[in-house]
């Protein structure tokens, strides 16, 4: 795998590794969670991308995201493989901690997510999103749904999943934070009937059979964002050359991984290791080559499995991604006013540091900073009226007299 890496390298332009744009710190602590997409993160501390920029890249596991987001702002770690939500909750104060000015360097990856039900609701029949909604309002006791951060990427998309079937998931269900790679240990416990959690942990899941597979997060929202490169708003400010060439050797990275599938399997190679998922190879590689089995005897190649790069197009910290977010924390009443949904995205999304990183490395700078989506329920995201898209679902928790106000 280095030796790959080192001959691609070779021709790349090093434009930003010259005098005053050298970078400022070095030597980089980034923070990581046990999760198949931090592969471009690891990729870059561990193949050769980052030393040619004068960079040493120190990975560190977490053991939570809730850790993980304290390192970050106090800053113990420099920057992150990040949850989208945790960056924008702690920049608008509802994150858990002090309000902090965060920034979103790059996107990390789309897709990949998955929800998973219990072995318990698969012997009941409960195997389809309609035998599911059944179960939950005619059963007396709530069931129990684990998500891995309350304003995380997992917890919005199993929000949206289970309000697009009719599921309200404030109400009608229990909803609880587990860190992933505790995931399958609280299904065999019996302590949660169903989860949302990246990958590998849904596949390791079914390996175990611990349930089954019953949506997934590129079924929600076709090639949606997920991870972002994190950092706080100070790291950038005090260290723009480190973070610009830190963008640049994860986007050269991210580019390796998505060249070939060999580059895929060596990658999954990689991640099985004992420092970084520390989990079995058969529970990686398929869904990171998006062959899906889902424990219930269907098999199938995803057409939107993750992606790490797709010619800078998962990379590019687009304002609207960042909006979505917010518009989720407002249906689900986690925000109490609506934000300057626009001028927030503009602050925390990184656009001009991760433009010229791009330019620098030869990737397609990719100019919107809008994208237009279709997601699970018919609803069009375009970032074009936030404060009225995130009014317009039926099931939410928005306050009342928000709702008459919509209403009139």
């Amino acid at each position: 795998m280095s030796d790959q890496v080192g001959n691609s390298q070779a021709t790349n332009p090093l434009a930003w590794v010259n005098g005053s744009d050298a970078p400022e710190k070095s030597s980089l602590d980034l923070g990581f969670m046990a999760l198949s997409d931090c592969a471009s993160l690891v990729v870059a501390a561990t193949q050769g991308f980052a030393q040619p920029y004068g960079l040493t890249l120190n990975l560190k596991r977490q053991s939570s995201w809730a850790g993980l987001r304290d390192k970050l702002v106090s800053g113990e770690l420099d920057a992150a493989h990040s949850l989208y939500g945790l960056i924008y909750a702690v920049h608008l104060g509802i994150g858990g901690v002090a309000p902090t000015d965060m920034a979103v360097l790059m996107g990390l990856n789309q897709n990949g997510q998955g929800i998973n039900l219990s072995q318990g609701l698969q012997q009941q029949g409960v195997t389809s999103p309609e035998a599911l909604e059944r179960k939950v309002h005619q059963s007396r006791t709530k069931l129990t749904f684990a998500q891995t951060f309350p304003t995380g990427t997992h917890a919005m998309w199993l929000y949206y999943w289970l309000a697009s079937q009719g599921i309200h998931p404030l109400r009608d269900v229990e909803s609880v934070v587990v860190p992933p790679p505790q995931m399958v240990a609280h299904l065999q416990a019996g302590r949660i009937d169903g989860l949302c959690v990246g990958e590998p942990w849904c596949a390791s899941a079914v390996q175990q059979n611990q349930g089954f597979t019953l949506a997934t997060s590129q079924a929600i929202w076709p090639d949606h964002p997920e991870k972002v490169l994190g950092c706080t708003q100070a790291f950038v400010e005090q260290y723009p050359n480190t973070a610009r060439v830190l963008v640049m050797a994860v986007l050269e990275a991210s580019r390796f991984i998505d060249d070939s599938i060999e580059n895929r399997r060596s990658t999954a190679q990689l991640l099985s290791a004992g420092d970084y998922l520390d989990a079995p190879l058969d529970c990686i590689e398929p869904r990171l080559l998006g062959l899906y089995n889902d424990g219930l005897g269907n098999h199938w190649q995803d057409a939107h499995a993750l992606r790490f790069h797709a010619g800078g197009e998962v990379n590019l910290p687009y304002l609207s991604d960042g909006m979505w977010f917010m518009t989720q924390f407002r249906r689900w009443g986690l925000l109490r006013e609506d934000p300057d949904y626009l001028a927030v995205a503009r602050q925390v999304q990184q656009l001009d540091i991760y433009r010229q990183a791009a330019t620098a490395v030869g990737v397609a700078a990719w100019g919107e900073e809008m994208r237009s989506s279709q997601l699970i329920d018919g609803k069009v995201w375009d970032g074009s009226d936030p404060a009225a898209y995130a009014r317009s679902f039926r099931l939410h928790a928005l306050a009342d007299d928000v709702v008459r106000h919509a209403l009139r």
